[in-house]
């Protein structure tokens, strides 16, 4: 009985961690800051709009995701506080060993075409480049030295990025 309830109340700490984690951080980053930095009264064409929506739509999807791997297969959340404690290499993190960052840069990315805001645009670029330097120079090397082999094989098979076919 013990055991099921510090089970159930780690889950609701997770839980919790991980709702905050998103809303300030994706959501600043993916939500807030686009918002702020639209040009005012850019009408999108209709393409735009449906492939914006598309992007927002399965980037957020993605990102949920990614997060409900990050509780269920790695024990932790996204925060930094309470990180994974297994290596994730399931689900999305199949395809791409930055899931989260891909999934952020869709909703950068709709947003930009929703909006039609060529600021958006150039900072979901400024976003990829920070995001792809931070993964090679801390988050990489973090992991290397975290999960060892295991890690050096998952980067050897899986891309940084994305890759929509499995090698074979």
């Amino acid at each position: 009985m013990i055991a099921d309830r510090d089970l159930v109340s780690a889950a609701r700490s997770a839980a919790l961690k991980s709702a905050v984690f998103t809303i300030l951080v994706p959501g600043t980053v993916a939500g807030l800051v686009p918002g702020l930095i639209a040009e005012p009264g850019g009408a999108a064409p209709v393409a735009a709009l449906i492939l914006g929506w598309v992007l927002i739509a399965v980037g957020g999807a993605a990102g949920l995701w990614c997060i409900a791997e990050f509780a269920v297969r790695g024990k932790g959340t996204p925060a930094p506080t309470d990180p994974p404690r297994e290596l994730v290499t399931r689900g999305l993190y199949q395809l791409s060993r930055n899931p989260m960052y891909v999934a952020v840069l869709a909703v950068v990315s709709g947003q930009a075409a929703v909006r039609w805001s060529f600021n958006v645009l150039i900072y979901a670029l400024l976003l990829w480049l920070a995001f792809d330097t931070f993964a090679r120079l801390y988050e990489e090397p973090a992991l290397t030295a975290k999960f060892g082999e295991r890690y050096v094989r998952y980067r050897e098979r899986v891309p940084r990025w994305l890759r929509f076919r499995r090698r074979t």
